[in-house]
């Protein structure tokens, strides 16, 4: 059976922190690792900080088997992510000569000023993550994927990277509308959870069309028989309390 797979995911930005920019990252970092079995553990966001920025990294990248890095990797002097990658790797950077070929291509020398150049700077030994529609590339070092903060940018990238990523064995689940508020089965829940340990059970309350309170079930486990029996303890409870009703 192969390992499970793990990751984090780090948020750089003044501008996340502030609210001024909404994060539109997260979610679909979520799902996309979801979907190629890679379990995300942990999300941080930090400040345009540099001491800030190499804890965190350096907390999730001995924690998980991948961090992935959103934001700072942009022209402007507080996009400060590669710097702070080179640091918590203790290599060296520089402008990349191949990327530095193509915004040659792209930009005139008047247009080519240090502002874009910083773009071009990667960390010595950092493996590209770039096509022909990403001018300013992000990268990969070690087990640390560095993308763009702008989503339409970043989701490239994340279809670039995952391909070269080793996935895990995949989480199956299963749901069900419990028809019922939270509070209601919150206590014989519990105990299908106990009984259950190899699956993981989680109840999400909402309104229903009616707007009465309603709840949905969702069971979790990489053991497609451990899933299926909790299913079946899931039902059996909600069907014993409806007929009690």
């Amino acid at each position: 059976m192969r390992d499970i797979v793990t990751a984090g995911i780090l948020v750089i930005g003044d501008e996340i922190l502030s609210g001024r920019t909404k994060d539109k990252n997260i979610g679909f970092i979520a799902e996309y690792l979801t979907n190629i079995a890679i379990d995300l553990r942990e999300v941080r966001v930090v400040a345009d900080d540099e001491d800030a920025i190499i804890e965190a990294l350096d907390a999730l990248r001995n924690r998980y088997t991948y961090v992935f890095t959103t934001g700072g990797i942009g022209p402007t002097h507080d996009d400060i992510t590669a710097d702070c990658v080179a640091k918590a790797f203790g290599v060296g950077i520089g402008c990349h000569p191949e990327v530095v070929a193509r915004f040659r291509e792209r930009f005139s020398e008047a247009e080519l000023n240090e502002a874009r150049l910083r773009m071009t700077r990667i960390p010595d030994g950092a493996e590209l993550i770039q096509s022909a529609t990403i001018i300013a590339p992000g990268f990969k070092i070690g087990n640390v994927i560095v993308m763009a903060g702008v989503p339409s940018i970043m989701q490239a990238m994340m279809d670039i990277v995952a391909p070269k990523l080793k996935s895990g064995v995949k989480m199956l689940s299963e749901s069900i509308q419990a028809n019922a508020r939270e509070g209601d089965i919150g206590g014989p829940l519990r105990a299908i959870a106990e009984a259950h340990p190899e699956t993981m059970i989680g109840s999400y309350p909402f309104l229903d069309e009616e707007r009465k309170p309603n709840t949905n079930l969702v069971v979790r486990s990489r053991d497609s028989e451990k899933l299926q029996q909790a299913m079946v303890a899931v039902k059996q409870m909600l069907a014993e309390l409806n007929l009690t009703k």
